[in-house]
């Protein structure tokens, strides 16, 4: 009777009608080293397809700001530098968070870098909200838009939308310039309406446009055979922290600000690494289980 069973099995499976193109497939599954290219060749794509999405928000900037002539710097920052980011909290609430809001975060996300919450209460926050508060500023969205010509924008995904190496450049590149209405211009950011935050600590630089030389005289600035113009900025009145002090706040400003538009960043990809290497050991099993599953299948 058993053996009745199994050749009505077999009949049934050879009458399965399998088209040519699913031939060709079972004959390239067939094959231990093409079931290994294949899914390593799928492991290869889906990381990339997963970066793309943030290489377009980072090239976005950067194109916008090479076709200004401004060449970004590239920011050393460090998701997994948690002194670095500490730091980076401290000056964000101490110099950015008087004026720009960061509606999409909150004080206690604060801990995961470390920080208790007497530690966030005392050192970080300046009035009486909670620490489950989300980051909010006193000033008027009307208010800010009078003063300043536009009101400061919320800072929660500022990263996210420019990019660090953006962010990066735009803090180092402040300068006096006596025709804006603030005192203060931008070498990434044209006349931009925003001051200085951090001009004690940089200290006050002025924009000096001198006569190119060599190779770069000739074209012009605008390549239009003028005398081309080299721009530099010299320091007249020195900041509580010398260059690279200040280089190195601004880089910790930075790397909280690309932590604050994703804090989940960091484990979401060590949460990745963990399900590509399950993966991994999962081939074996499956293509031994394909193989039990067609054996019969001719």
């Amino acid at each position: 009777m058993n053996k009745v069973i199994v050749s009505a099995v077999k009949r049934s499976h050879a009458r399965v009608c399998i088209p040519r193109t699913g031939k060709q497939l079972q004959a390239c599954c067939n094959s231990f080293p093409a079931i290994l290219l294949l899914a390593s060749a799928a492991l290869l794509v889906s990381p990339a397809v997963l970066l793309v999405s943030p290489a377009v928000l980072l090239v976005s900037p950067a194109a916008m700001a090479s076709e200004g002539g401004v060449k970004l710097d590239s920011a050393p920052i460090m998701q997994t530098d948690v002194i670095s980011l500490q730091s980076g909290a401290r000056t964000f609430a101490n110099y950015c968070l008087n004026c720009h809001s960061a509606s999409l975060m909150r004080w206690n996300r604060l801990m995961e870098l470390g920080l208790t919450e007497s530690q966030i209460k005392d050192n970080l926050m300046f009035s009486g909200d909670k620490v489950g508060e989300l980051m909010h500023v006193a000033m008027i969205r009307k208010d800010g838009q009078q003063w300043f010509g536009a009101a400061p924008p919320d800072l929660s995904v500022v990263a996210r939308a420019r990019g660090a190496d953006w962010l990066y450049s735009y803090l180092r590149g402040f300068y006096r310039d006596t025709a804006r209405p603030s005192g203060w211009n931008n070498s990434v950011y044209e006349n931009v309406g925003m001051p200085n935050p951090m001009w004690q600590l940089q200290g006050e630089r002025m924009r000096v446009e001198h006569a190119a030389q060599g190779e770069k005289a000739k074209g012009g600035e605008g390549g239009h055979g003028g005398a081309a113009k080299a721009v530099s900025y010299e320091m007249v009145k020195p900041g509580s922290l010398t260059p690279v002090q200040y280089d190195e706040t601004v880089r910790d400003l930075v790397n909280f600000l690309v932590y604050m538009g994703e804090p989940a960043a960091t484990s979401r990809k060590q949460i990745g690494i963990l399900v590509l290497l399950f993966l991994l050991a999962l081939w074996p099993l499956v293509y031994l289980l394909k193989r039990e599953f067609w054996k019969d299948v001719h």
